[in-house]
């Protein structure tokens, strides 16, 4: 008979939906792969791919059922053949494919980095996407720095807000775009201006932009163009619904970039000592149980500050 030591809560969804199709479920603890790690989850967030893959929307893993779960920290409990990096009992955090919303999840072991001194788990899980992101548009695509101007939408969100201080933090000027409840945060971030793009044209209040981050599309995507000077560059992250054709971007002299979110233990490395030496701060706006998963994705739906944590083991 199965005890406790192998079985593994997970949040699983049959259909496509709202926050409402999430279900707690037990299973069998997986086992690692050659090249995986079995990861004793600490913390997972909620990254906006699974909002999207939930709904539907981005159908990042086929049809259902499957399991959320993008941005994990945690510690690792066994390793599979040909592992070397890590061994059991390291405290690691990463970006991984899917199945985070769990206990334990496996993946391969190069999706992982060395969680950084004097990071929490929760805030490392808010941290990997979040820093990914920032790191491969701004310095990677952009190469912003000392000079440029630099807009970020959805500016006080995951991404946004980590955006907002590398770009900072590389010296550029940065224009944040949030709701004006969120500008004294933004400022406090590092950001020279705060606007909000939902009460008049954007392009009357920003201009000659270098680079701009929209990790939101939508209908409100088009007026980011408007603010880039000639051959500036626009960097999109969200998979659906960029709100414009990378063809009109072009045709106005503008350059285009989906900016990659494959995972990566190594970028994340590279990027630990900006998070070890609070460079770079990740705000969490809220840490639920696994079991609310469900009020989790309401939460991050309405809009949130910062990331949205769920914590499998309280």
């Amino acid at each position: 008979m199965a005890t406790a030591q192998t079985r593994a809560q997970v949040i699983t969804q049959h259909r496509f939906g709202g926050p409402e199709v999430l279900e707690v479920e037990e299973g069998p603890r997986p086992a690692p792969g050659p090249g995986e790690v079995l990861l004793r989850v600490h913390a997972s967030a909620v990254d906006p791919a699974d909002r999207l893959a939930r709904s539907g929307t981005a159908p990042l893993f086929g049809d259902p059922p499957f399991t959320l779960g993008h941005d994990v920290s945690g510690e690792i409990e066994e390793v599979g053949a040909g592992v070397t990096r890590f061994r059991p009992g390291d405290e690691v955090f990463g970006r991984i494919d899917g199945g985070g919303h769990a206990t334990h999840v496996t993946a391969p072991a190069d999706h992982f980095a060395a969680k950084p001194a004097g990071l929490d788990h929760v805030h490392a899980a808010a941290a990997a996407t979040a820093v990914l992101t920032a790191w491969r548009a701004l310095v990677d695509l952009a190469h912003v720095g000392p000079g440029s101007r630099v807009l970020v939408r959805a500016a006080a969100g995951g991404a946004g807000h980590v955006a907002v201080q590398l770009a900072a933090a590389e010296g550029a000027y940065v224009v944040g775009v949030a709701r004006a409840g969120d500008h004294g945060f933004l400022r406090d971030l590092g950001a020279g201006e705060a606007v909000d793009d939902r009460t008049g044209d954007l392009a009357e209040a920003v201009h000659g932009v270098d680079a701009a981050l929209d990790p939101v599309g939508g209908d409100l995507a088009p007026g980011v163009l408007d603010t880039l000077r000639p051959d500036g560059i626009l960097l999109a992250t969200v998979p659906a619904d960029l709100g414009l054709a990378p063809e009109e971007v072009e045709a106005r002299g503008l350059r285009f970039a989906l900016v990659p979110d494959a995972p990566s233990g190594e970028l994340l490395e590279r990027t630990a000592p900006l998070l070890a030496g609070r460079r770079v701060r990740v705000h969490v706006s809220a840490t639920l149980p696994l079991s609310e998963a469900a009020a989790a994705h309401e939460r991050a739906e309405e809009g949130s500050r910062g990331g949205i944590v769920l914590v499998p083991h309280p």
